[in-house]
Parts: C-alpha cells; structure tokens; sequence
C-alpha cells in the first residue's frame, strides 16, 4: 500500500543523495514532487557541486515511478525564488502536504582557524536557509487546513559537538532548535515537525568524508594519527554497530515513515540514524 497516495511532497537538496532519494522513495510511496536544488559551487566546499543535469534526472526517475515532479534550480537562500517556486508548484500539483528540507553543504577546520566567509556561508545554507524553505511553505500547510508533515535533516552533529566542525555543528543544533519551535507552533493545525540526524552516508558530500575504518572521517586521517588527539578525538567517530557508511536509502525509510500517517502522533522528535554512534 502506498503511504503517501494523491499527496504532495517538496524536497529540497533534491539533485543528487539523500535528496534524490527522498524524492523516489516518496514518490514510491504515491507523493507527487516538488523539487529544487541550487547545483552551484559554493565557496568553502571542495567536493564537486550537483548539477543541473542531476536535478533533472531526479524529475525524470520521480515521473518513472508514475508521479508528477516539478523541479527548478534555484538556492534556498532566496526566500523570493523559493516562495514563487512554492506557489507555482502548489497550484501545478494541487496542493502540499510534505516538506522535507534536505539541502546542506560541509567542510572543515578547527574552531580558532575557521574563516568568516566559511562560518557565514554554512550558516546561511544550512540554518537560515533552513527557515527560508520554511517560511515559503508554513502558510500554505496552513491555509489548507489538512495538517502535514514537516521532515528536516540534521546529522549527528546537530546532537553532539563533533570537532572540525564547529559551523555544521552550530547550524545543525540550530536547526533542532528551530524544529522544537515550530513543532509547538504548529501543533493546534496538526501539522508535525521533525529531524533525522543521519551518521555518516555514502554520497558525494558523505562519502568523500567517510572512508576511514569504522565511520572515521578520511579528512581527519592526518590530524587523528597524532596520539594526543586520536586519544581524545577519535572515540567520537566510532559506531556501535559494525558498519562504516549507510546508504542514502536507509534515511529515506526514515524520512517515509515520518511523512506518512503511521508516525501521525510524533511531532518535536530527533530520530538518529546513526549505527548507534550517538550512546557512545
């Protein structure tokens, strides 16, 4: 049975990765898709940015599931792009009735060595471009009066001070903050707000972070070798369970089952999908 059937569902980050996934693994589940992507460089990431080309892809799979996909490029920094894009698409698709809001970037540093463009740059797409996605989409949820389900992903660093990564750590504990928020606020339309704090995850962004043994951070190969800091440091990559990386599809059963009516009665929740890193 399909869980999602005659809704609608936007994703964000929607090009490639977890994004990608979501978008199928809801349209799989009966969703039509709205879905957009900034596919652009961004200052402080090294790792190669999605394309438009990969955007489009992502509404081509979405239309083989037998769904509707509605995709644009566009950065969910610019609230005015995003709410015509919102309003286009839910007069195109006939509603909105999930929100996931996915998009993010990661790089690296200490705290003391960070720059003030790669502090700003991760917190305005990761948090405040957060809010902007939720700003578009709040008051159509809303004015429909059908309630909704709202999914944002977070990381394990959104739960634990995780080193190096102070600015991601900061903007994705924020965007915990902002969910609990909006859970309340939103209770009395029975709309339900949520994150996902995946672990680590084979995908460009992921995947290139994460080949060491048991979860490690590759980029932190160098600095984790000096005993000091291995010592103290590196207890915080090990998982519980004997894996390395997840699929993008394995936080996608996360986010179906949270955007479906079998999670109707869970709202304000932080769900790990971590291999148990986060009770170590």
């Amino acid at each position: 049975m399909q869980r999602l059937a005659g809704k609608v569902a936007l994703v964000t980050g929607a090009a490639r990765g977890q994004g990608r996934a979501h978008a199928l693994r809801l349209a799989s589940e009966g969703a039509d898709i709205l879905a957009f992507d900034a596919c652009t460089t961004f200052e402080g990431v090294e790792y190669d940015p999605s394309t438009v080309e990969d955007l489009e892809e992502t509404g081509r799979l979405v239309e083989a599931e037998d769904r509707r996909a509605v995709v644009r490029q566009l950065d969910a920094r610019d609230l005015a792009a995003v709410e015509a894009f919102v309003k286009d698409g839910v007069a195109e698709l006939g509603g909105l009735d999930v929100v996931v809001v996915n998009h993010g970037i990661c790089n690296y540093g200490f705290t003391w060595e960070l720059g003030e463009a790669q502090w700003e740059e991760m917190i305005s797409v990761c948090l405040t471009g957060v809010w902007k996605v939720l700003r578009a989409t709040v008051p159509h949820l809303i004015e429909q009066g059908r309630g909704g389900s709202i999914v944002i992903t977070s990381s394990v660093a959104g739960l634990r001070g995780l080193p190096f990564l102070s600015h991601y750590s900061a903007a994705k504990h924020g965007v915990v903050g902002l969910a609990k928020s909006l859970a309340n606020e939103l209770g009395r339309y029975d709309i339900r707000v949520n994150t996902v704090h995946p672990g680590g995850v084979r995908t460009v962004m992921g995947g290139a972070d994460f080949n060491g043994e048991r979860g490690q951070p590759e980029v932190f190969g160098g600095a984790l070798n000096d005993p000091e800091l291995a010592s103290t440091l590196g207890p915080i990559f090990m998982n519980t369970l004997p894996y390395r990386h997840m699929e993008p599809e394995d936080i996608s059963n996360a986010v179906a089952f949270l955007a479906s009516d079998e999670a109707r009665y869970i709202t304000g929740v932080q769900m790990p999908v971590d291999f148990g890193t986060l009770i170590r």
